[in-house]
């Protein structure tokens, strides 16, 4: 494959992970509002927990069917390695706030543009390298 044919595929990976992202956050945001305005769940913690479990699994799906196209291997086994991806991208997003704000005093939404950005580029690397990487040519799926 020529540089530029795997170049404007990894461009096209990456717009398909944006909009998934957007895609995956609406679906949060809606199930959020649904559970407090219409479930009335009082908790907005409790109810926006329930929300992350369908942003999160509208996101795995997301990435497996559209943005990285790897339906091939085990979901169960892709699923794990994803959700062990982003519960640490949540601690490495709640570190980066904590060191900004609360030991250095900084601004929390400066912080948390830091900590998103670094939590998209984690979540992106990782889901590259470790939840659907394609095989090396030759070895097995």
């Amino acid at each position: 494959m020529s540089t530029a044919a795997s170049s404007s595929r990894d461009v096209a990976q990456v717009a398909r992970f944006a909009a998934n992202g957007v895609a995956a956050t609406a679906v949060h945001f809606s199930v959020l509002v649904f559970a407090l305005e219409v479930l009335r769940i009082p908790s907005a913690g409790l109810a926006n927990v329930l929300a992350a479990v369908f942003g999160i699994s509208a996101s795995f799906l997301g990435s497996r069917y559209f943005v990285f196209r790897r339906a091939d291997q085990a979901m169960i086994a892709q699923a794990a390695k994803f959700v062990t991806l982003y519960a640490t991208t949540a601690g490495l997003h709640g570190l980066v706030l904590a060191v900004w704000t609360d030991w250095w005093g900084l601004d929390y939404r400066w912080g948390f543009a830091l900590a998103t950005a670094l939590q998209v580029a984690a979540s992106y690397w990782g889901n590259t390298q470790l939840v659907f990487r394609k095989p090396a040519a030759g070895s097995p799926k």
